[in-house]
C-alpha cells in the first residue's frame, strides 16, 4: 500500500519501518514485503511505520503510524484491501531544552480502492478511523459528502463509536468513478476534537461492459484497381469500462469477407485503430461491385478467453474508374440525307462501355477525325443511350458533293486510367450518301441595287432581274412574279425578268425610307414538286425639285399690341438640298390690305420675320399670304397662308382664356350654333312633357267607359261644388222639367245614353209626355223610367243618363240598383234605418209597400 505524511514545516519526510527484515517503505511512502510471509494462524500483520523530517532531524519515534494489514493465510503477498488504519492525530516532540511539546500533524489518507459490482455481504467494512484522544474521552465519528449525507445518500456509513467506515451496496464505476468524503471527530457535547480529514474512495473498474460500435453498419468505398495498402475506411467501437485498464482496451479483427473474390483476404484492419486497408490487388468493379465485412471488437486487449466482444457490418463499395474504353458495335455505319437539309440526324452510332452507366467514365464523346474538312457534320451524344447522333449542321449541295466517308473516334469524358489505351474498336467509319432534291431558283445578286431619279414616268424600263436554277441536271423553266410592291410602282416580265414602271416614282412617298424603295420578286420552276425563290430589288431614288415650299409654322399667335420683334417664320420643303433652301420670302400683293397691315423682312436664307405695320390690330384670325421660292435648278414658288391669331394678352404676353378658345377655332358662329342647339333641346324636352300630360288626360277620359262594377278602386273623386242640396233656396227646380216647347220638326225627345250599344243607328226613342206640373219631379222620373223599360235596344241599365264616374266601393251600391216599379217590392230597405232619421224616412217610402 501507499501512504504519505504532511509536516507543518513543509519539508521532505523520510519513512522507516519497525521490521526492516519483513517490510520496506520507499521515499514515496509505498510499503513492500521483503520476503514471503509465514503467518500461521494469523489473518493480519502489524507494521510500525516512522516518519522523520529531514530538516528538523526529529526523532522518528515521536511520529509513528501503526498499520494493520490483512492477508490471506494461503498467500504470502499482501492484498490491496485495508480494513483498518490506526494513526495518531497528535504527536509528541522533544524540545532542545528537554521539555515536551505537542505538535499537530495530519496524515494524508491514501485513496481507498473499492471494486465495483461487489457481491459481498453489505454493509461491507472499508476502513476504521480513530483518534488518539478516544482513550481519555468518548468520541463520536461521522462522514459527510456525496454518497454519505448528500445525493446519492446512504452509500457510505460510519459507526459513530468505533469509526468503522462501510459501504452499503455495490458500486458502479460507469455511474460514479470516485467519492470524496470528509471524516469528523467530536465529543459527546458536539465539540470538534480534531480537524476533519479527506477520504477519497476510488471505484475499481471491472470488465462488465461489452464494446459497442458507433454504427451497426459502416459504409465505405475504394476505387477499383487500388494498390495494396490503400486506405479504405475506419470503424470505431467504444467501451464504457476504464480505458486505462485492460477492461477498456479494444482490439479489432475481420471475421469474414463476402464475396471471397479474387481472394479471401483482400482487406485487413489495424487491430488498435480500426483502419481498414487493402492488402491485395485485383479490385474490379465490373466483377464485384461491393464487399461485406464482419468486424469484431474485443476488450481485455483482444483476449478471447476473458474479453467481451461485439460485431458490426461493414459494406465497402468499389467505385468505378475509367478502365474500360468505349468500343463501337460495328466497324462501318451507313446513312443518307437530302441536300440542303440542316439539323437532320443521318446515322446513330452505338458503342459499348463496361464502366458504370451515366458516369463520366461511361459517357462517350465522339470526334470526326477525317472526311469532313469543311465541318458540315457534328456528333452530339444522347445522354440516355450514349449513342452518337451524326447530324448535318451546314447545307450540302448535291451538285458539288454526292457522298462523304467519315472516320470517327469515341472517347470518354474523362481520361482512361493509367496504363489503359484506346483499342482499335474505338474507331469506326461512316458512309454518307447525299440525295438530290428540286432546289429553288436563286436570284443573283440579292438584293440588287439600282439608282434612278424620281419622277420617272410609267412604262419606263429599269433593269432585268433574273434567277438561276441550281439543278443543272434538270431542264426546268423559270417564271417570275411580283411578291411585294407596297406602292405598286413596278412590274416584271414573267419570262425574261424585265422590270418596268407602271406609275410615277416619288421619293417623297411614305413607302420610301432613306431614299430606298424595296420590291420583292419571286422566281418559280416547274419541277416536281415546284420550288420558288425570292429576290429583293432596291431602288435608290435621286431627288429632283418637284415640291414647292410651304410656310412653317402654319399658325402663329400675336397680341393686339404685338412685340416689336415680330414673329419668326421659316419654310418646309420635302425636297433635299440643293432643291430646298435657302428660301426667298415675300408678302403677296393681294389683297391690298396685307401690305398695309404687315411687313416681312428676311433674316437669313432659312428664316424671315413678320411684323405688324400698324400700331394695333383687333382680335381675330387673319390669313396672311406669303410667297416662298426655293433654290432648285428650276426654282419653284408657292403662296401659302400663314394663320395669325390676334388676341388679348395678359401681362405675360399670353392669350386670355376666351381668346384662346376663339383661337382654337371656336368663332362667333360656332358659339351661336351651340346656343341654338341647346335651345332646341330644351324645347324638345318641354314638348315631350306636354305630350305626356295630354296622354294621361286621355287615359283618364277612357276610364269613364269602364263598368263601375268592374272597378275595384275605393278612391273618391271630387269633381265640383254642387250647392247645398235641398236646403239651397236658390236652386232652380225648373231645370229638371221636361221642356214644353220642343222642336216640332221631328226632333228626338229621347236622350240616348253615351255608353249604350244600339242594334241599329239613329234609333228613335219614344216621346215623353210633359209633366203636369213643373215641380212634380216624381212624375218626371217615373215617365223616364217607363220609357227606358219599354226600350228594346237599350242595354240592361236602369238609369237614363251617365253624368260622370264617381268611383266604386260604397255600401249603398250604384244608382243603377233602381229597378222598375214592378220589382221594388222585392228588395229589403230596412238597413237604411241604421243610417239616421233621413234615411229611415227613405226606407219607409220604398220598403213600406203600397203606402
Amino acid at each position: 500500500m501507499k501512504m504519505s505524511f504532511m509536516d507543518c514545516s513543509g519539508g521532505k519526510v523520510w519513512f522507516e519501518v519497525g521490521a526492516p527484515s519483513d517490510f520496506r517503505v520507499s521515499e514515496h511512502g509505498v510499503v513492500y514485503t521483503m520476503r514471503h510471509l509465514s503467518l500461521v494462524g494469523k489473518r493480519k500483520a502489524v507494521v510500525m511505520v516512522y516518519a522523520r523530517d529531514l530538516l528538523s532531524k526529529q526523532d522518528p519515534v515521536h511520529n509513528a503510524c501503526l498499520l494493520s494489514l490483512q492477508v490471506q493465510p494461503s498467500d504470502a503477498t499482501l492484498t490491496q484491501r485495508v480494513p483498518e488504519i490506526l494513526f495518531p492525530w497528535r504527536s509528541t516532540v522533544v524540545r532542545g531544552d528537554g521539555s515536551l511539546r505537542r505538535l499537530k500533524r495530519d496524515w494524508v489518507i491514501p485513496p481507498i480502492n473499492v471494486p465495483e459490482n461487489s457481491r459481498g455481504q453489505f454493509p461491507e467494512d472499508l476502513v476504521r478511523i480513530r483518534s488518539d484522544r478516544d482513550k481519555n474521552r468518548m468520541l463520536r465519528y461521522s462522514v459527510t459528502g456525496p454518497g454519505a449525507d448528500q445525493p446519492p445518500n446512504g452509500i457510505f456509513i460510519i459507526n459513530p463509536i468505533s469509526g468503522q467506515l462501510s459501504v452499503t451496496k455495490p458500486l458502479d464505476r460507469e455511474h460514479i468513478s470516485n467519492f470524496h468524503l470528509r471524516a469528523h471527530a467530536v465529543d459527546l457535547n458536539g465539540n470538534q476534537v480534531e480537524n476533519p480529514i479527506d477520504i477519497v474512495i476510488n471505484v475499481i473498474d471491472q470488465n462488465d461492459n461489452r464494446p459497442e460500435f458507433t454504427h451497426t453498419i459502416f459504409n465505405g468505398s475504394v476505387p477499383e484497381g487500388s494498390k495494396p495498402g490503400s486506405f479504405v475506411m475506419t470503424v470505431t467501437a467504444v467501451d464504457k469500462d476504464d480505458p486505462k485498464t485492460a477492461n477498456g482496451m479494444l482490439r479489432y479483427k475481420i471475421l469474414s469477407q463476402n464475396p471471397q473474390s479474387p481472394s479471401s483476404n483482400i482487406f485487413t484492419i489495424n487491430n488498435k485503430t480500426g483502419d481498414i486497408i487493402t492488402v491485395a490487388a485485383g479490385l474490379d468493379r465490373e466483377k464485384v461491385t461491393q464487399y461485406t465485412l464482419i468486424i469484431q471488437a474485443t476488450d481485455m486487449e483482444g483476449n478471447p478467453t476473458y474479453g467481451l466482444s461485439n460485431t458490426a457490418t461493414t459494406i465497402i463499395r468499389i467505385t468505378d474508374v475509367n478502365d474500360n474504353p468505349p468500343e463501337f458495335t460495328t466497324d462501318t455505319f451507313f446513312g443518307e440525307v437530302h441536300e440542303n437539309r440542316v439539323n437532320v440526324i443521318v446515322a446513330n452510332l452505338t458503342v459499348t462501355d463496361k464502366d458504370q452507366p451515366h458516369t463520366q467514365a461511361w459517357s462517350a464523346v465522339y470526334r470526326i477525325t477525317a472526311g469532313d474538312p469543311t465541318g458540315r457534320f457534328s456528333i452530339p451524344t444522347d445522354p440516355t443511350s450514349n449513342e452518337g447522333l451524326l447530324t448535318v449542321v451546314k447545307p450540302i449541295d448535291y451538285e458539288l458533293t454526292r457522298s462523304f466517308m467519315l472516320t470517327v473516334e469515341a472517347e470518354n469524358e474523362v481520361a482512361l486510367a493509367r496504363g489503359i489505351h484506346l483499342p482499335r474498336q474505338s474507331t469506326a467509319t461512316i458512309s454518307v450518301q447525299i440525295l438530290d432534291i428540286n432546289e429553288s431558283p436563286e436570284f443573283s445578286p440579292s438584293p440588287k441595287s439600282i439608282k434612278l431619279e424620281e419622277g420617272l414616268t410609267a412604262r419606263s424600263r429599269l433593269t432585268t432581274f433574273t434567277a438561276q436554277d441550281p439543278d443543272r441536271s434538270m431542264r426546268q423553266t423559270v417564271r417570275y412574279s411580283k411578291m411585294y410592291d407596297p406602292a405598286n410602282w413596278l412590274e416584271i416580265d414573267p419570262v425574261n425578268g424585265q422590270i418596268s414602271t407602271i406609275a410615277i416614282l416619288d421619293r417623297e412617298s411614305p413607302y420610301v425610307k432613306n431614299n430606298l424603295y424595296n420590291v420583292t420578286f419571286m422566281a418559280s420552276d416547274n419541277g416536281i414538286p415546284p420550288a420558288s425563290g425570292t429576290g429583293t430589288l432596291q431602288v435608290y431614288l435621286l431627288d429632283i425639285n418637284d415640291n414647292a415650299p410651304h410656310v412653317f409654322p402654319p399658325e402663329v399667335e400675336m397680341c393686339e399690341k404685338p412685340d416689336p420683334d415680330g414673329i419668326n417664320i421659316t419654310a418646309s420643303d420635302p425636297d433635299l438640298t440643293p432643291n430646298a433652301g435657302p428660301f426667298a420670302f415675300e408678302l403677296a400683293s393681294r389683297p391690298s390690305d396685307v401690305r398695309r397691315n404687315w411687313t416681312l423682312s428676311r433674316i437669313n436664307g432659312e428664316y424671315a420675320q413678320l411684323r405688324l405695320r400698324i400700331g394695333s390690330l383687333a382680335s381675330g384670325i387673319y390669313k396672311v399670304p406669303i410667297m416662298i421660292t426655293d433654290s432648285g435648278n428650276l426654282p419653284m414658288s408657292n403662296t401659302s397662308y400663314l394663320k395669325v391669331k390676334v388676341c388679348q394678352c395678359d401681362h405675360h404676353g399670353d392669350c386670355v382664356d376666351m381668346e384662346r378658345i376663339i383661337a382654337a377655332g371656336l368663332g362667333t358662329g360656332a358659339i351661336i350654333a351651340i346656343l341654338i342647339c341647346i335651345i332646341i333641346l330644351l324645347v324638345l324636352v318641354l314638348l315631350f312633357v306636354m305630350w305626356m300630360k295630354r296622354r294621361d288626360k286621355e287615359r283618364q277620359a277612357k276610364q269613364l267607359l269602364i263598368d263601375p262594377e268592374d272597378d275595384v278602386r275605393d278612391n273618391i273623386l271630387k269633381y265640383d261644388e254642387e250647392g247645398g242640396g235641398e236646403e239651397d233656396q236658390d236652386y232652380d227646380l225648373s231645370q229638371l222639367q221636361q221642356p214644353d216647347a220642343l222642336e216640332s220638326d221631328g226632333v228626338k225627345v229621347g236622350i240616348r245614353r253615351m255608353d249604350e250599344r244600339p242594334l241599329h243607328h239613329d234609333h228613335q226613342y219614344p216621346l215623353r209626355s210633359a209633366a203636369p206640373h213643373p215641380g212634380d219631379i216624381g212624375d218626371f222620373i217615373h215617365e223616364g223610367l217607363k220609357a227606358a223599360d219599354n226600350d228594346p235596344t237599350a242595354p240592361p241599365y236602369d238609369s237614363l243618363l251617365v253624368f260622370d264616374y264617381e268611383g266604386s266601393g260604397s255600401t249603398a251600391g250604384s244608382l243603377s240598383s233602381l229597378h222598375s216599379s214592378s220589382s221594388c217590392g222585392d228588395q229589403d230597405y230596412d238597413y237604411l234605418g241604421d243610417w239616421g232619421p233621413r234615411f229611415r224616412r227613405l226606407a219607409d217610402l220604398y220598403g213600406g209597400g203600397d203606402d
